[in-house]
């Protein structure tokens, strides 16, 4: 990492309701990634690293982050919500397909703060951190992974998935204690 890049903490789709398909097979793995993510966040408001959370919004067109979170916090599974709430520092994107990139400002958003190394946590491994850390690589951007930081549905795809990133992507995959931010 060059001394001067600036780095922010991605938190992908977490702000969930789990209210979808294969959600029983992601729940589980959400569980398992939760105090990783809870982490890295405190490590990056502690270091004042900007944080971004990227999350879809579900198809609901005029819904914003206000209103997902309130949603996920209401719903059945918000103890996997709320130790990771967004702060009054936290940035906040919404986007409608997989990647954190398609159709949203967040490449714009990156190049405003001045970031060249991003470090993605959150779900689902196999697809949205996938396809977003490939968007990544392709915008020049350097890229960590936390494994043990992503939830995913099925842990064969997400293996898959992990090695295709570094191997391919440049992806450097780490664990959350280790990642560099």
């Amino acid at each position: 990492m060059h001394e001067t890049e600036k780095t922010a903490l991605i938190v992908i789709d977490m702000i969930n309701t789990y209210d979808h398909e294969d959600a029983e097979h992601l729940l589980p793995s959400a569980r398992e990634a939760l105090p990783r993510v809870v982490h890295l966040l405190e490590r990056a408001r502690e270091q004042d690293v900007p944080v971004i959370y990227v999350n879809d919004n579900f198809g609901e067109w005029r819904s914003h982050h206000g209103e997902i979170l309130e949603t996920a916090l209401a719903g059945p599974h918000a103890d996997l919500v709320e130790p990771i709430r967004p702060d009054d520092r936290s940035l906040f994107v919404v986007k409608a397909r997989h990647s954190i990139f398609f159709e949203t400002p967040l490449g714009y958003l990156l190049g405003q703060l001045g970031v060249g190394h991003v470090v993605m946590c959150g779900q689902v491994t196999e697809q949205c951190v996938l396809y977003s850390a490939l968007d990544a690589h392709i915008r020049h951007l350097r890229v960590t992974v936390p494994a043990d930081a992503v939830a995913h549905i099925h842990a064969d795809l997400a293996e898959a998935a992990l090695r295709m990133m570094e191997r391919n992507m440049a992806v450097e995959i780490r664990t959350a204690a280790t990642a560099r931010l």
